[in-house]
């Protein structure tokens, strides 16, 4: 297939150093769908509000992406923007904001990300007043769901849809709902509707705590998808940012080869982080591909890249060289 304006410029301009390292990563995602492999994203940071929906609602669409690990605050933070979006503000001097300014930021219930202000009124809790229906209405019939489940209910709602200020092709989340996409949501208590699902249970709204399933039953679950997926195709490991959303769904690999002894269980078949950390031996975000592969994450035959930059640059570029834009 032809590249696009895109793609051609990267080709011709991005030959060295990470600029390289970000065509060989996109070469390499191409190369491993190319041969029959599925690709598993991991996102972290806030990159949701830095709107990866652009295009990585695109690579969805064009199955690019076939499961996905995301921190709760990016499950909802698509969700926020696809809601609220008019109501956002951009701070151009973040880097500059005083304690004080950051007070009246607070005062008028504009939550910050970076240069970006979330409305908590108009944002956080509309859909909270929405998917809390959601939530008693599974804990009131004994029906179990894991976060991004009630999610994909919630974007199904026709009054919510009244509420859309964005595209909907724009939204990442909604685009993995119309695929049923395996989404898996580690410490999802630690994110905003987290927090608010919390204070439904001391509160006795939400009279059963694991009505949203969490925790281990997300590893088992990601188990059983790697382990049925894994035997008609390799995996790959598409990894934005470190911290949880990485460091969890990458393990069920060890997992199952060493405390499950399924020594045949394939490892991981791609591998690529986007990260801004310092290189540092032993840290979770910050190591060197070749460290996992004494965890039995990554083989020596992997195809592994780092791409050392800002994901908000570095990630859309990537999605736009393996959809040839």
């Amino acid at each position: 297939m032809s590249k696009g304006p895109i793609s051609s410029f990267i080709e011709h301009h991005y030959r060295h150093f990470n600029a390289a390292s970000l065509v060989e990563a996109a070469r390499g995602y191409s190369k491993h769908l190319e041969s029959g492999g599925k690709m598993f994203m991991t996102i972290a940071g806030a990159m949701s509000t830095a709107e990866l929906g652009l295009s990585l609602a695109e690579m969805i669409r064009q199955d690019k992406v076939h499961g996905i690990c995301c921190t709760g605050a990016n499950l909802e933070e698509d969700v926020f923007n696809l809601v609220a979006h008019d109501f956002y503000e951009r701070i151009p001097n973040w880097r500059d904001l005083s304690p004080g300014q950051e007070q009246e930021l607070l005062e008028r219930h504009m939550n910050r990300v970076t240069d970006t202000c979330i409305p908590e009124g108009e944002a956080m809790r509309r859909i909270e007043s929405v998917i809390l229906k959601e939530w008693t209405a599974a804990d009131a019939s004994g029906e179990r769901l894991f976060p991004h489940q009630f999610f994909y209910r919630v974007l199904k709602n026709p009054d919510l849809e009244k509420s859309f200020q964005i595209d909907r092709k724009d939204s990442w989340l909604y685009a993995a709902m119309e695929k049923n996409l395996p989404m898996f949501v580690p410490g999802w208590e630690d994110s905003t509707l987290g927090n608010m699902y919390a204070g439904h249970c001391i509160s006795g709204t939400v009279k059963k705590v694991h009505t949203v399933r969490t925790g281990i039953e997300a590893m088992m679950e990601l188990a059983d998808w790697y382990t049925k997926t894994s035997k008609r195709h390799s995996i790959g490991f598409f990894q934005i940012a470190g911290g949880i959303a990485g460091d969890f769904p990458i393990c069920v690999v060890p997992m199952l080869r060493q405390d499950l002894e399924r020594e045949d269980t394939p490892l991981w078949g791609y591998f690529c982080q986007i990260s801004d950390s310092t290189t540092s031996y032993g840290s979770y975000s910050g190591a060197i591909p070749n460290e996992k592969i004494t965890w039995e994450k990554l083989s020596i035959d992997t195809p592994k890249f780092m791409v050392e930059s800002d994901a908000s640059i570095v990630a859309p570029l990537i999605f736009a060289h393996v959809l040839n834009w």
